[in-house]
């Protein structure tokens, strides 16, 4: 008899805080309406094999591999550096609990995400905290003794709208917040068209040598005043102010002043800068938005609306998708 259990997390975009929230700040993360799922499929078996399959938005195999189920130690693999990061997700998850998988079964599991991987919209997130909710373990402490980051991208992966994320003492607080801009049919997220590694900027951000306490103050504020405003020239300006200071802080230039300097509207990078998305915050209309950002070769522009999830107004059925129990796990 096949036995089966589904997990669901959702996909995240950071609109402030980036790297400063690893020191601190207060950011403003926004869960995705599009995320990945994990299904797994258990048979009885005299074999103890776990077999892996991910699939891409476009329903194509990206990754495939076979661990024995005693030490997790991989039997067969289609990209072994994969593996070895699956298979450190997988071991973490043994420790935390420790019968997790203990019992004689064939387990079968599939992955999929909703998203091209290169989006950069939470496949490694998504990934933790499915495994977490699988394992029942704590996600937050599955993300630190294994890939590693701030950890907004696991608390997207579980809320149910906008929140306030805050990383202080190695500990994570992070709360739902009511921000649903009255200007979000202005607010479009553009596609750069290039991958950031989100580990290699981390570094690029720990070893910058001019941190100062003032700026993570600044952030914060910033993203304080962001969430209360009603006001889309003020919203405009507290944009231009936090990449101001980002820009200053990694000593390089704006997306804008480097591409777009003659946009009528503001754009701000999100998460790695030098790739994946940016917010644009527009006065045009959206057919003049969208042709503007195709004559310069973007294609992938979406509206606010259309990314950011909240539960009370999303017509999918992805908030059923939480696992056995429905349980929020925090």
């Amino acid at each position: 008899m096949c036995r089966t259990q589904n997990f669901y997390g959702h996909g995240k975009l950071l609109l402030t805080g980036e790297y400063f929230v690893l020191d601190g700040a207060l950011g403003l993360a926004l869960p995705a309406t599009v995320g990945q799922t994990l299904n797994v499929k258990y048979l009885s078996s005299f074999t103890t094999h776990l077999d892996w399959k991910a699939i891409t938005s476009e329903n194509g195999n990206w990754f495939n591999a076979k661990f024995d189920l005693w030490h997790f130690d991989i039997i067969d693999s289609s990209d072994i550096k994969q593996a070895e990061t699956l298979q450190k997700i997988l071991r973490q998850a043994r420790i935390q609990n420790a019968h997790f998988l203990r019992d004689r079964e064939e387990v079968s599991v599939e992955t999929k995400l909703e998203f091209p991987i290169n989006w950069g919209l939470g496949a490694s997130s998504t990934l933790i905290y499915n495994v977490a909710q699988w394992a029942y373990v704590a996600p937050f402490e599955l993300l630190s003794k294994t890939v590693g980051g701030s950890g907004y991208d696991v608390a997207c992966a579980q809320a149910t709208g906008p929140i306030l994320y805050e990383r202080k003492d190695e500990e994570t607080r992070w709360s739902h917040v009511n921000f649903n801009p009255i200007f979000k049919d202005k607010l479009y997220f553009v596609y750069s068209g290039n991958k950031q590694s989100t580990a290699e900027a981390i570094t690029l951000y720990q070893n910058a040598p001019n941190k100062d306490k003032k700026i993570i103050e600044d952030i914060s504020k910033i993203t304080q005043e962001l969430v209360i405003t009603k006001s889309f020239n003020y919203f405009k300006k507290l944009i231009v102010q936090h990449e101001n200071i980002v820009s200053k802080f990694l000593q390089r230039e704006k997306v804008k002043d480097l591409y777009l300097k003659d946009f009528q509207g503001v754009v701000k990078s999100l998460g790695a800068w030098g790739g994946d998305f940016w917010l644009v915050a527009s006065d045009m209309s959206a057919e003049e938005t969208v042709n503007y950002f195709y004559q310069k070769g973007l294609k992938t522009i979406i509206p606010y609306c259309e990314l950011v999830y909240y539960a009370d107004s999303c017509k999918s059925d992805k908030s059923d998708k939480s696992g056995e129990s429905g349980k929020e796990v925090v």
